[in-house]
């Protein structure tokens, strides 16, 4: 008895002991993790504000619409039970006056007429015309007590465009504080006076154009950049540790110049006194100069110069850790040098290829001083209309949309290429 006493109190002791060693291992490790984090807060907190805090607000202002539901609180409240088809009810026209009374002479007066006049021409003028004559007054200049009838003939009097049932389509369009107005004018569309999606019109289809421009631009010079790239890496590859080292450190030296800078000596280069057309005209090449600047030709050529360490870094990196052996061994073997090479080596440098191509392409994509300062105006890209809204017309709203939409494809590519990491990986 006294013996199963005992055992009993050991086992007792022990299982005391191991729930106290789990709980003193539980604290450890939660003292760690409050630790590690820490250490990362710092770089965290700067993440949030540096970089999703901008891209947040980016995504938000590229739906939000406020404008007109905060110009037209009361119009927009008189117009809701509205079929958008018949005349508008008699109390939004003393919606309209009333709400044109309040903002005549706020901030919130030149935002409504801006944004309205987006769609339909001349509709800032409206805006403005009415508003300067509110309140409605008699011809003694005292305010009158109209009904909402009387408010409406007067109104219509003012400016018989009020009777225009397009008007207020627009504005009961808008009566939300968030619209996908801007990404569907980025895609060349827009909603009709019911809320449906329809294609824009003729004229006013630009922008899919633009990002097709955009995205072809970016592919040619990422290929561009790909062939010179991978033989001045695999060269680079070659050479002892000592010339290697200066060899990168002439593909860096670039990225010491603004590129501004850089630009400015293109345009030296490349205009029709310059040294390419000198260089060819005293060969007998051509007869005449060539044009290369303001064109595709000349951004194509300087947005390669400039973007070609951004695939040779990538590739350099993973040439240098293939061995050397495995192209002799397959030599040795019977097989012919070029096959070696294009069956052993290049796979292998399939990742560095791929990391390049991406850093390239999204370089590339977000363009801006380049197309301006050395192409036409058919070569402009997106990145140019984003400064053209956020500098020329303060079009917040358009820009952010631009700007997004750009996001998603970038975003969409760095999918894309993980998956293809992945894939790669798992075959191999």
């Amino acid at each position: 008895m006294t013996t199963m006493t005992t055992v009993t109190n050991v086992a007792g002791a022990a299982r005391e002991e191991t729930a106290r060693l789990k709980r003193e291992l539980r604290v450890a490790q939660a003292k760690k993790r409050t630790m590690a984090l820490m250490l990362i807060a710092p770089l965290a907190i700067f993440l949030l504000l540096i970089f999703v805090v901008p891209i947040a607000a980016l995504l938000t202002r590229a739906v939000q619409n406020p404008e007109v539901a905060t110009a037209l609180p009361h119009t927009i409240t008189a117009l809701r039970a509205w079929d958008r088809k018949s005349a508008p009810p008699d109390a939004a026209y003393a919606a309209l006056a009333q709400d044109l009374t309040i903002v005549q002479n706020g901030d919130a007066m030149g935002a409504l007429a801006r944004r309205l006049n987006v769609e339909i021409a001349g509709f800032r003028s409206l805006v403005a015309k009415t508003a300067r004559a509110m309140p409605l007054a008699g011809d003694d200049g005292k305010p009158l007590t109209l009904t909402p009838a009387q408010t409406r003939a007067k109104i219509v009097e003012l400016d018989d465009r009020w009777s225009d049932v397009a008007y207020w389509q627009a504005i009961a369009k808008n009566s939300s504080r968030y619209s996908p107005f801007y990404l569907l004018a980025s895609l060349d569309h827009r909603q009709d006076a019911f809320g449906n999606i329809v294609a824009a019109d003729p004229e006013q289809k630009i922008y899919l154009d633009v990002f097709g421009r955009t995205f072809v631009i970016s592919v040619f010079v990422t290929v561009f950049a790909l062939l010179l790239g991978y033989p001045l890496a695999y060269w680079i590859s070659t050479l002892s540790e000592r010339r290697a080292n200066l060899a990168t450190i002439l593909v860096l030296i670039p990225f010491w110049t603004s590129i501004l800078v850089r630009v400015a000596a293109w345009i030296v280069i490349l205009q029709g006194e310059g040294l390419v057309n000198k260089a060819l005209l005293g060969t007998g090449l051509i007869s005449q100069p060539l044009t290369l600047l303001f064109n595709r030709v000349g951004v194509y050529i300087s947005m390669t110069h400039i973007l070609l360490p951004f695939m040779v870094l990538p590739l350099y990196s993973v040439m240098k850790s293939i061995p050397p052996t495995y192209q002799r061994a397959a030599v040795s073997l019977g097989s012919h040098p070029f096959a070696a090479f294009w069956r052993v080596y290049v796979p292998q440098t399939y990742p560095g290829v791929g990391a390049g191509v991406l850093l390239v392409f999204i370089l590339s994509i977000g363009y801006y001083i380049t197309p301006a300062l050395l192409g036409g105006p058919g070569d402009q890209m997106v990145s140019y209309y984003v400064a053209y809204f956020t500098n020329v017309s303060i079009n917040w709203g358009m820009a952010c949309a631009l700007g997004a939409l750009l996001l998603a494809a970038t975003t969409v590519l760095y999918f894309v290429y993980g998956r293809f990491t992945r894939t790669q990986l798992s075959l191999g």
